[in-house]
């Protein structure tokens, strides 16, 4: 099969498109022939190995998984022998490592929303399993509860403005010039253009921020939080200790000052995905696509996306 392939850590221009040997199907598995893939975040640190400490996971000195991609969204080719909840030829979306390929393999894949073209699904899990857990299980939301997300306008931040409205809660997204207009028409009761203002060091004070990429320092996200709010912190941030520096100063400042700091990563969950689907149907939630790239153009997705200027999702199409 055809698939993008990373043989050692670089810049995207180390990516090639080979030929590569189709995944095997476990008991639990299941195979999917792909029609559309997303890019995350993810996928370019990965390519860079940047925080560094990605190395330990994914490999010191080369990557245990040439193929990249998480996100995917097509048909069943064959499922394993434990799977009843899909069957060959159905439509699918979920998570399953090696998705920029003709094949895939996972176990979170979960029937794809009716109606939703191919694209739009494969737009859907990281992203929105990341803006679902975050609000939901590290922000506790509930309605009429004051909301900041900070990076409103990428992938996750246009999943949490949804999410967030879907709830009941008052909005505030913050976000770069070019995504104003898409974050107001999908819901958020102000957008504030963060190159201009700063809405960590107004009077405002909110029940819930959403930090999302980690673009602004712990210190200023936690002076717009509320007494008795929550900071939820997504992504790794921007320092050489990625995450990990995340965490421990997360865990600090909760600790010495208090006040409620979770740095998180998501976890692949299908009944996470379904509760997604179902927003999806009622018409709660829509996938936010920026672009849309061909499978041999994942070097240009993955730079694309790394210039921090996507408004919603880059998608790739096989």
């Amino acid at each position: 099969m055809k698939a993008i392939v990373q043989d050692r850590y670089g810049t995207p221009d180390e990516l090639r498109l080979a030929d590569v040997e189709q995944p095997s199907v476990d008991d639990d598995d299941v195979l999917v022939r792909v029609r559309a893939a997303s890019v995350n975040v993810l996928d370019w640190r990965r390519v860079r190995a940047a925080p560094v400490v990605l190395r330990l996971e994914e490999g010191l000195r080369r990557p245990r998984q040439p193929v990249l991609g998480i996100d995917a969204a097509g048909h069943v080719e064959a499922v394993g022998k434990n799977v009843t909840h899909v069957a060959p030829g159905d439509e699918v979306f979920g998570t399953g490592r090696g998705s920029f390929a003709e094949y895939v393999t996972g176990r979170a894949f979960v029937p794809k929303p009716a109606g939703l073209s191919f694209e739009a699904a494969a737009a859907v899990p990281v992203a929105g399993l990341t803006a679902l857990q975050a609000l939901r299980d590290k922000g506790a939301i509930t309605p009429r509860k004051r909301v900041l997300i900070y990076g409103a306008g990428g992938g996750v931040g246009t999943f949490a403005v949804q999410l967030a409205k879907d709830v009941g809660s008052e909005v505030t997204a913050a976000t770069s010039p070019a995504s104003l207009e898409i974050v107001g028409s999908i819901g958020a009761d102000r957008v504030i253009d963060y190159t201009r203002a700063d809405p960590t060091s107004g009077a405002t004070r909110y029940d819930l921020v959403v930090d999302v990429g980690g673009y602004r320092s712990v210190a200023a996200c936690r002076r717009a939080v509320a007494p008795g709010g929550t900071l939820v912190l997504v992504g790794a941030g921007t320092g050489p200790g990625g995450p990990v520096a995340r965490f421990l100063e997360a865990s600090v400042r909760s600790r010495i000052l208090r006040q409620r700091v979770v740095a998180f990563v998501s976890t692949q969950s299908s009944g996470d995905l379904l509760a997604l689907a179902r927003r999806i149907e009622a018409g709660k939630v829509t996938p936010i696509i920026d672009r849309v790239y061909q499978l041999g153009e994942t070097t240009e997705a993955l730079r694309y996306l790394e210039t921090g200027q996507a408004r919603g999702k880059v998608v790739i199409t096989i």
